[in-house]
């Protein structure tokens, strides 16, 4: 008989905290807290298999399902000492969703389950207090109508505020018992009105109705995208999680909170949380009340009035203290935790691995290393490589002016600026315009993420570091500020103001995420430097990786930024784009439109110095590390004007007629160029630009040789190879220029010439170009483009559709598509170290700065990859991330 269900509780546990998979995160970690003593409430877990099943079987449960819920409720029930639905002494339950991965707020939750007209009196009887059961009985109406019948939050919200309203009063705390039996009332109503149906009365149909509840939510709006975000498989499936429910409403010795073993926007080690008095835990993460602080210094820090958790509660704040303590050493990594207090018990509700920035998760793998908690390849494992991109954006400028309006909680670092939009709708329209906007909000909820995403940062009037726009913020890399109460939102007549000051839809403001500012019109930005924690996981993981990083650059500017991230040379060196600028461009187009071979090799000899220039410098500026140059590739049309006013600009520079370039212009248009006159096929055709780019590379070396000692290795690339004859005729040019260059400057210079496999002709017949060719890189861009018969220009109008049918897991231009295009790059490498052993293996596509395609890079034994100069951070830790995996494999 398969188990449906894992119990926990008690001291014990049937499950473990490896068993993510089976029983999701939340409920693994239930498993292990109580395994290892820490206070959990009892109850069980309802496994992913059977939200596989569920699935897979139209929405019905396994037929056994039903009894093991039952059984395990038994158990739940004696270790508490109530029962579930019991008139006299109800045992209540919250039943929470729990994937492997962690998901904030993207599923759905359902507090007080149980409750109804008859055992509202047995808790009332249970706990002396009528005001805590109909305070627990109308959170517990609202939620199971949201969740699971439907019905919109928005009308609890309403009915709430008018009651507030009546009495005159601000705080759902100032509502006495009879208000608040009243309301439950008014609830009840409003979802017979809303649903045409009776709220449900019986206990055991409210727990299947929320069951299915959490089973469904895994496939929301929300959870879609937030999955998608991520990269988590929709074949995953959730878990279920079914307590028992302890209280933090019912009344001053009870409280609930959220805390972080160590601060997750620094990595700080202190004790970082907020916790609340006399509520539930929705209350502290919903931004409806102004959260206290756990820690007397943190309650300073923030210049707040309310007392902190270690003044009102000593005792469990010490105790909380101490779980904060066995959980890190268990676990060996920084939690986040939430606790409730009841009658001044404290019980843990979860814990798990503490979203944090990259700066918080840089200096917690650094400090936990020296605490002897982990090892060096443990820290660089725990890094998320993408996330360094938060550290390679610019910071606000320390010197300029800041016309600061507001300020709020720093919620998640760095600085943005952009035009205010109000609605995530709106944050994502714009977006894909290309504009920038900054989402400004009351407060964000689960449904806010598809604009928090498009937002360059976000700005919150509610709501604590702990709320849903901090921490999903922090995850995503987004700018946060959240808290700033000063600030009044006027969605109606999209506006916000603050004191005297108006800024309207469109406005340009900036935040700093750092220090909860918020200011009026864009402020000037720095870059960061890259030293102290980054400095040392780069280091580790230098020392760990197999696998070289290069990056892709042909300016100075770009060849300079990549050494600074720590590139070891150029794999990738465009050289048509050091043809657009100024005279270069006059002398290309001259060599275009020549109509002899005189004519093309007198323009090329004006291009001659401008090419040697460049090349000399990143020469120069690579100081003896490799440099791939790739020969020209694009086709020629690319270089000519096309407005008549161009034509007529260009006519004039090189003193032939209007109709020559218009004539030669259309001589050269082709119906797909991609696919046409380009890469080695233009110096198949016109052999001399060849021997003017080889002349250039070879005489820049001898140069840079002469002034510097040490002569640089150039590495030749020619494009879009088919055929090893390709190749042979032009490395028999290459060679010969060289050797013409070597005698006049009397310098020995070593060189490589190698292909671009970027055809699938080309991965095939490896074997054969391998026996001219001296390396291959991989252009995964083409190569993604020829496989697929995809246009990555055109591509990007219907990928979305690919990606949301299941059809592609991810956009191939973006991940690399490891079954197709890797296959092809597998047999080429094979084929090609067969036909010349210890062939030098990269790949200089966009993807080599993706992690998961360095992941595949490594798994097929590439000697290096070359990404934009930006990206070489991420792919130096991705790579030695890959060196881990494959040496634990």
């Amino acid at each position: 008989m398969t188990k449906w269900v894992y119990g926990f509780g008690g001291g014990t546990a049937d499950g473990r905290a490896d068993m993510k998979n089976l029983l999701g995160g939340k409920g693994a970690n239930l498993a292990e807290m109580s395994s290892i003593g820490l206070p959990v409430p009892p109850g069980f877990t309802v496994t992913t298999e059977v939200c596989t099943h569920y699935y897979a079987n139209e929405r019905q449960y396994p037929a056994d399902l039903k009894d093991q819920v039952e059984a395990a409720l038994a158990k739940v029930e004696a270790e508490v000492g109530a029962t579930f639905g019991d008139a006299q002494n109800p045992l209540l339950v919250s039943v929470r969703s729990g994937a492997r991965a962690s998901m904030p707020g993207m599923m759905d939750t359902v507090l007080n389950l149980g409750l109804n007209d008859t055992t509202v009196a047995g808790l009332i009887a249970r706990s002396g207090d009528r005001r805590f059961a109909y305070d627990s009985y109308r959170r517990f109406i609202q939620m199971y109508s949201d969740v699971v019948l439907g019905v919109d939050h928005y009308h609890f919200e309403e009915l709430l505020d008018l009651a507030k309203e009546e009495k005159g009063v601000d705080l759902d705390t100032e509502l006495d018992a009879d208000d608040l039996a009243a309301l439950t009332r008014l609830y009840k109503d409003k979802v017979q009105q809303e649903s045409g149906q009776p709220f449900p009365e019986n206990p055991r149909d409210q727990l299947w109705g929320a069951v299915g509840a959490v089973f469904g939510s895994w496939m929301n709006q929300r959870a879609n995208v937030y999955r998608r975000l991520n990269g988590i498989p929709e074949s995953w499936g959730t878990a279920v999680n079914i307590q028992a429910m302890v209280f933090g409403n019912m009344g001053s010795d009870c409280a609930t909170g959220v805390a972080f073993t160590r601060d997750p926007s620094t990595g700080e080690n202190i004790f970082y949380g907020e916790f609340l008095v006399n509520a539930q835990g929705e209350d502290v993460v919903a931004g409806i009340r102004t959260p206290q602080q756990l820690t007397v210094v943190a309650k300073r820090a923030q210049g707040s009035d309310l007392p902190a958790m270690e003044e009102v509660m000593p005792e469990v704040f010490g105790q909380l203290c101490e779980v904060r303590d066995t959980l890190e050493r268990h676990y060996r990594d920084m939690q986040d935790i939430e606790f409730t207090v009841q009658q001044k018990k404290l019980y843990m509700l979860q814990t798990r691995a503490g979203k944090r920035t990259v700066h918080a998760a840089l200096r917690i793998a650094v400090e936990m290393v020296a605490d002897g908690l982990i090892t060096e390849s443990e820290a660089v494992s725990r890094i998320e490589p993408r996330g360094l991109d938060q550290l390679l954006h610019p910071t606000l400028d320390p010197k300029a002016e800041r016309n600061v309006i507001a300020k709020g909680l720093p919620a998640s670092p760095g600085a943005a600026s952009g035009k205010v939009v109000f609605s995530s709708d709106a944050a994502e329209a714009e977006a894909r315009k290309g504009e920038r906007v900054i989402l400004v909000r009351v407060e964000t909820s689960p449904e806010d993420i598809h604009g928090m995403h498009a937002a360059e940062g976000i700005l919150t009037t509610r709501g604590g570091m702990t709320s849903h726009a901090a921490v999903v913020a922090r995850g995503m890399g987004r700018p946060c500020v959240s808290g700033a109460g000063q600030i009044r939102v006027d969605y109606a007549n999209g506006t916000f103001f603050v004191g005297d000051v108006t800024v309207k839809l469109g406005d340009r403001i900036t935040i700093d995420g750092g220090t909860g500012e918020v200011m009026l019109g864009e402020v000037p930005t720095v870059q960061p430097e890259l030293s102290g924690n980054f400095a040392t996981i780069m280091e580790w993981a230098d020392g760990l990786r197999r696998m070289r990083v290069r990056a892709n650059a042909e300016t100075p500017t770009d060849a300079r930024a990549a050494r600074e991230f720590g590139a070891e040379g150029i794999g990738l060196c465009r050289t048509e784009h050091m043809f657009f600028e100024g005279d270069r461009i006059v002398a290309m187009r001259e060599m275009i439109l020549a109509s002899s071979e005189k004519g093309r090799r007198a323009a090329l000899a004006k291009l001659l110095p401008y090419q040697r220039q460049d090349f000399a410098e990143l020469f120069q500026i690579m100081a003896g590390l490799p440099v791939t140059i790739r020969l020209l590739d694009p086709p020629l049309h690319e270089f000519l004007p096309h407005t008549d006013a161009e034509m007529k600009q260009v006519a004039e520079a090189i003193d032939v007629s209007v109709e020559t370039v218009r004539r030669r212009s259309l001589e050269l248009k082709e119906s797909n160029p991609m696919l046409g006159h380009r890469g080695c096929r233009l110096a198949i055709t016109f052999p001399e630009i060849c021997e003017m780019q080889s002349r250039a590379i070879f005489e820049a070396a001898a140069e840079v040789a002469k002034s510097e000692g040490t002569a640089p290795v150039p590495e030749v690339m020619i494009p879009l190879a088919a055929t090893a004859k390709e190749i042979s005729i032009l490395k028999t040019i290459i060679d010969r220029v060289a050797g013409e260059v070597q005698a006049e400057s009397g310098i020995a210079i070593e060189y490589m010439v190698g292909t671009m496999i970027e055809l699938p002709r080309a991965a095939l017949q490896a074997g054969k170009i391998a026996e001219v060719a001296e390396f291959f890189s991989f252009g995964t861009n083409d190569l993604t483009q020829t496989t697929y018969g995809l246009s990555r220009d055109d591509a990007g109008s219907f990928l979305k559709d690919y990606e949301d049918k299941g059809i592609v897991d991810v956009d191939p231009f973006v991940s690399l598509d490891q079954e197709g295009v890797g296959e092809l790059v597998r047999i080429a490498v094979e084929r090609g170290r067969a036909g010349r052993p210890g062939l030098k293996l990269g790949i200089c596509g966009e993807h080599g700065g993706d992690p998961a395609s360095i992941g595949f890079c490594e798994s097929v034994g590439l000697d290096y990859v070359s990404c934009s100069p930006f990206r070489v951070p991420i792919a130096r830790l991705s790579a030695a991330q890959a060196t881990i995996a494959a040496q634990a494999a």
